[in-house]
């Protein structure tokens, strides 16, 4: 069987080194390095670098980290992420400690107790969800977060109000009722020791798998001589944007260097308020890399340009869940033999083990013969 895999990034790894053990695989990226937007390289300073921003892997999915253990050893890192408020850095999601950081200590223990008999201890409530308050007390937290935590953020995330992002994006920016300050919740959480560039690779190198970088898939020549090709891509890109583009969001790094041992005091703080970045991330923190510089990275969001920069996020409404239906439906008549995963393949925001579940999947499904799994819908 012969397999052709579009993309050299975290889903077409995982699906390229599957099928290797039953096929003979050609894995084609357009760039010139393998990870796609987990890539990640130690500059002249020892210190591992994450190019397109920080990538924590977090999943309970045993099967998951089982796999991946196989190419990397992971550290034990435990995300947490500040945000800049009034002048304050508050854990993020808002939770009891954030309460008790921006509040005079009498009203985060009314708060805290009046949150205590509205829902029970660990409970996660979406922020626009909690802005339907009838208690004076909750209903001013909700527009404090809302206000100091959500709006400006999500302003500048999306380019538009909040009003206009759909809820399934808003649904991951919760309240949470307990003191965990960790950012995720998983059982298992870490960074490849090695980094996730050198995890891809290994995963990549197994018996059978050639790899070519610096080819797009345009290049490729007839289609028709592969069993299976699993493209992760973007579709409309595939199809020549005869529907119109595919709406997505993207974002601009830059970075910076100092002569200190560490820039701010946690690995992630985000700019609700202030600035036009969303985030500083220092990359130091993850691996606990060892320099008397560090790398810091600011984040600014901006509208995707094809030529000009990268797809990030899928823009989740009606009307694109409909473009991208219309798009799948065409890719997948004129290329019989063709699957879409990954974040572009499928349209849809997935975290890395989201990523990796999804190829599994996908690759069962052509291993057995199956109908094309359709993928679910565009955010989580």
């Amino acid at each position: 069987m012969k397999v052709l895999v579009v993309g050299a990034g975290i889903s077409g790894a995982t699906v390229a080194n599957l099928a290797s053990r039953t096929a003979r695989v050609e894995v084609i990226d357009s760039r010139g390095t393998v990870g796609g937007n987990c890539y990640d390289y130690r500059d002249v300073n020892g210190i591992m670098v994450h190019r397109y921003g920080s990538h924590i892997l977090h999943t309970s999915d045993g099967e998951v980290w089982g796999f991946l253990s196989r190419f990397a050893s992971f550290n034990t890192y435990m995300h947490r992420v500040m945000a800049m408020v009034e002048g304050m850095e508050v854990p993020i999601p808002f939770n009891f400690n954030s309460i008790r950081k921006v509040f005079p200590e009498t009203l985060a223990e009314r708060i805290e107790s009046k949150l205590l008999s509205s829902g029970r201890y660990g409970d996660r409530i979406p922020i626009m969800e909690f802005l339907s308050q009838d208690d004076e007390d909750l209903r001013f937290l909700a527009e404090y977060i809302y206000e100091h935590i959500f709006r400006h953020y999500t302003e500048k995330q999306w380019g538009t109000e909040p009003s206009n992002v759909d809820g399934a994006v808003t649904a991951r920016v919760p309240v949470r009722l307990s003191c965990d300050d960790r950012y995720f919740q998983d059982r298992y959480q870490g960074i490849p020791v090695n980094g996730y560039t050198d995890m891809i690779r290994r995963m990549l190198s197994a018996p059978g798998i050639e790899l070519r970088l610096n080819t797009p898939f345009s290049s490729v020549g007839d289609v028709g001589r592969y069993d299976h090709i699993f493209y992760t891509g973007p579709v409309d890109e595939l199809m020549g944007y005869r529907f119109g583009p595919l709406p997505y969001r993207s974002l601009r790094f830059e970075f910076e260097e100092y002569d200190m041992e560490h820039y701010q005091d946690n690995a992630v703080v985000n700019y609700p308020d202030n600035y036009d970045f969303t985030r500083i991330h220092e990359f130091k923190y993850y691996l606990r890399d060892r320099s008397e510089r560090t790398v810091i990275c600011k984040e600014y969001p901006e509208e995707f340009a094809p030529g000009s920069n990268e797809r990030y996020y899928p823009v989740p409404s009606e009307t694109s869940g409909e473009l991208y239906a219309k798009y799948r439906r065409a890719a997948e008549d004129e290329y019989p033999n063709l699957r879409l995963l990954g974040r572009l393949g499928d349209y849809r925001y997935y975290d890395m083990d989201e990523a990796v579940a999804r190829a599994m999947e996908v690759w069962r499904s052509a291993s057995a013969g199956d109908r094309k799994p359709q993928a679910g819908m565009m955010w989580s």
